[in-house]
């Protein structure tokens, strides 16, 4: 069996973390060839040539592929799809756009959020919010498949991987490019982030959110956010964890005001520790956490900050 593997390309660069966890689980389904493509995609193909598991590596490089073109990137793929068994890809922002867009065009399902690949036919994936697992067996002939990275380790690197160029496929022109609004920070970023510090409803107001970035500044953590957080306006959609935000699995993940209701729960229980700080001592967060304070955030996280001084 062969893979063809979507890596996650960002401005012309490589995001190593999600697609060297993304080659672990393709790896497991055959041979793996590497696609990278952009408006510049020839620095994150050779970085992905140095991913150990690596078979070979196309790039991809057009105006159409830039900006996150989800309908180009698509029609790119099925071009090349002949060759591979297994369509692959991490289960980013991005890969969500793209990969419905291959499973449509090829007429076959999407197996979305895969956490363990049984063989090359069979998969596990969450459901329920991440409160059962289901077992997939698939008899497309082309499986396309998105990546939960929070569950599968990184590849090492060192590989060296040849690395060939593709054409673009024809640019269907179904949607343009007008703008990105992005926003910058000095943070690390959400999903590969190896602390995080989230802030729910009880933090109250944007304006209290600021001693959660504090904190998170201390740590040098990334800032996360419950739903309600979001939704109340105290934290940008960017920040949000949960089963409509993003899925994270850090070594430490801080809790601050989060109550713990299970769509939260099912986007960072896989946290390595997980520390919650809630003055309601019925949240259902204690249930999950490592370690507990009740407590006031508006006492506790200032007190701790300033001891981490």
């Amino acid at each position: 069996m062969s893979v063809l593997l979507l890596a996650e390309v960002t401005d012309g660069e490589l995001a190593l973390d999600a697609t060297a966890k993304a080659v672990t689980a393709a790896r497991a389904m055959g041979d793996v060839t590497v696609l990278a493509a952009g408006g510049s995609a020839a620095a994150a193909g050779e970085a992905a040539a140095k991913i150990d598991g690596v078979s070979k590596v196309l790039v991809a490089e057009d105006a159409s592929l830039g900006h996150r073109m989800a309908e180009s990137t698509a029609a790119l793929i099925t071009s090349l799809a002949g060759d591979y068994s297994h369509i692959v890809a991490p289960a980013t922002t991005d890969a969500k756009n793209v990969m419905p867009r291959v499973a449509a065009l090829l007429d076959v399902m999407v197996i979305s959020d895969i956490t363990a690949v049984v063989d090359g036919d069979t998969f596990e994936r969450p459901i329920y919010a991440g409160n059962a697992m289901q077992t997939v067996k698939s008899s497309d002939a082309t499986k396309v498949i998105t990546v939960r990275t929070s569950t599968f380790d990184a590849a090492g690197e060192g590989g060296s991987a040849p690395v060939d160029t593709v054409a673009a496929a024809a640019d269907p022109g179904l949607s343009s490019w007008v703008e990105d609004k992005v926003a910058a920070s000095d943070r690390p970023e959400l999903t590969s982030a190896g602390v995080v510090v989230s802030g729910g409803r009880g933090v109250g107001s944007e304006e209290d959110f600021k001693i959660i970035e504090a904190l998170a500044d201390k740590l040098g953590a990334a800032v996360g956010a419950s739903r309600a957080a979001v939704d109340s306006g105290y934290a940008p959609n960017d920040w949000q964890v949960g089963q409509t935000g993003k899925v994270v699995a850090p070594d430490l993940y801080v809790a601050i005001g989060i109550s713990g209701a299970i769509q939260h729960l099912a986007g960072m229980k896989d946290s390595k520790v997980i520390v919650a700080i809630n003055k309601d001592e019925e949240a259902p967060i204690f249930q999950v956490a490592d370690f507990g304070l009740v407590a006031d955030l508006f006492d506790a996280v200032p007190a701790l900050t300033e001891k981490l001084d």
